[in-house]
């Protein structure tokens, strides 16, 4: 008979979905899908029911689309297909076709999540998934969220077959003489995830014939590991970890005292992308002079004296933006450079805001990046000075150096480090007729 009790527990127990809420059901045809919509429809719920075909298999895929469209139609369910080119995806983007499917799925499923008002996605994998997802983990390195496995609950994605193993489905499927398709595929040795089924499995079966049901468990401890891990790192964070306008600083004695201090510093900075070896490369320079850089494909750390500094990386450059007498503002970044002209004589001191001589200007002015070897008189100064120097005198943090906007002239000169000292030469005087006002506002 069908576990109906079991389900409802397991759907209570892990608080999977409330009553009244609409679920979108993954079906692929096979015996899990098949079993988890009839536990569904037994219960009440409100669902739907969405089939990708991946046109991998021929007319075996083609049979699939045709049995699952059947089964939402004797149901009387909505019906939700698409068709992927999976092979030109995998392709385009250097991945394997499991991997490329993988995408290529759960994120239609979301867009039917969305555009369809469905709450949760719920997919039928069971307790001999979460064992091969362990294993492929172990195998290829992991870190605690990898021991933990398939969660039964992680945001819109719910799995409510996580409380049946695969022997204890096909019993259920024979016994209920539920129709089905089978995947060829599955037979097959060539993907990772069916080497293990195949060929790993039976091995560690025989030393625990309750294998699925001892992985489980384990997987639940380290789910509450996790959590309580997540828990210390989130204090941690809330301590260490100091935002400012220019990016995230963290005292370098305050890593120092982190222990154990590779895993702590991996938690604190995962969510600006750094891999585990850039963390043990940072641990290893943590003592290196200013100006070491790092780098996640976001993100960038820089040893900036007492401190490392998390700063975004500076995806938006700054290249030969020109400026002419008619043009307002200018966007850069996450702000704008804003012109305005006036014939009132007056200068405000505001580090946002430069007052220069309007007639000494020569069109079309540039907005660019520092460039190494960049000179300009500090307003106060008649000598040039570089602007590195500069920037070293008023202690600019280092990753400031290549976002902070810089101002040019038609002749080369320029005309002001943004937000932080116009040019001595371009000041307004006794004779000055015309002011342009530049000013940095952020969006």
């Amino acid at each position: 008979m069908l576990p109906v009790k079991q389900f409802q527990d397991f759907v209570a127990k892990h608080q999977l979905f409330a009553q009244g809420n609409k679920i979108l059901l993954a079906v692929s045809g096979g015996k899990d899908s098949v079993l988890m919509l009839h536990l569904f429809k037994a219960i009440g719920v409100n669902i739907g029911v969405a089939h990708c075909n991946f046109n991998l298999r021929g007319d075996e895929a083609q049979r699939d689309e045709l049995f699952v469209k059947m089964l939402a139609a004797n149901f009387d369910l909505p019906f939700y297909i698409t068709h992927f080119d999976t092979k030109k995806y995998a392709a385009e983007n250097k991945i394997s076709t499991q991997m490329a499917a993988r995408d290529l799925r759960y994120n239609w499923f979301e867009e039917i999540r969305l555009a369809e008002g469905f709450d949760y996605i719920a997919l039928a994998h069971h307790q001999n998934d979460g064992v091969e997802t362990v294993l492929i983990n172990l195998t290829r390195g992991t870190g605690i969220s990898g021991l933990h496995g398939i969660l039964p609950k992680r945001n819109h994605l719910i799995r409510p077959l996580l409380f049946l193993n695969r022997h204890e489905i096909d019993e259920i499927i024979h016994q209920m003489n539920f129709d089905f398709v089978e995947d060829s595929s599955n037979l097959s040795a060539n993907y990772t995830r069916n080497k293990i089924r195949l060929k790993v499995i039976p091995h560690l079966q025989e030393i625990n014939p309750h294998l699925e049901k001892t992985f489980a468990e384990n997987a639940a401890r380290f789910a509450d590991i996790e959590m309580l891990l997540n828990i210390h790192v989130q204090a941690l964070a809330e301590k260490i970890l100091n935002p400012r306008s220019d990016g995230i600083y963290i005292a370098l004695n305050e890593i120092s005292k982190l222990n154990p201090q590779k895993l702590l510093l991996f938690e604190l900075l995962k969510p600006y992308g750094f891999t585990e070896s850039v963390i043990e490369e940072i641990l290893n320079h943590l003592h290196s002079s200013s100006g070491t850089h790092f780098f996640s494909s976001s993100h960038q750390a820089i040893i900036n004296r007492a401190y490392l500094v998390i700063a975004a990386k500076n995806s938006s450059e700054i290249a030969n933006q020109f400026i002419h007498p008619s043009t307002t503002h200018v966007l850069f970044g996450t702000g704008t450079l804003d012109l305005s002209f006036s014939t009132v004589i007056e200068f405000e001191s505001n580090p946002k805001k430069a007052f220069v001589n309007a007639d000494k200007l020569i069109f079309p002015l540039i907005l660019r990046h520092w460039q190494n070897g960049d000179k300009f008189a500090p307003l106060g100064m008649r000598q040039l000075k570089k602007v590195s120097d500069f920037f070293i005198d008023e202690k600019v943090p280092l990753h400031l150096k290549t976002t902070t906007p810089i101002l040019v002239n038609g002749n080369g000169d320029i005309i002001w480090v943004a937000g932080m000292r116009q040019d001595n030469r371009y000041k307004l005087t006794a004779a000055t007729k015309k002011v342009a006002i530049f000013e940095l506002k952020n969006l």
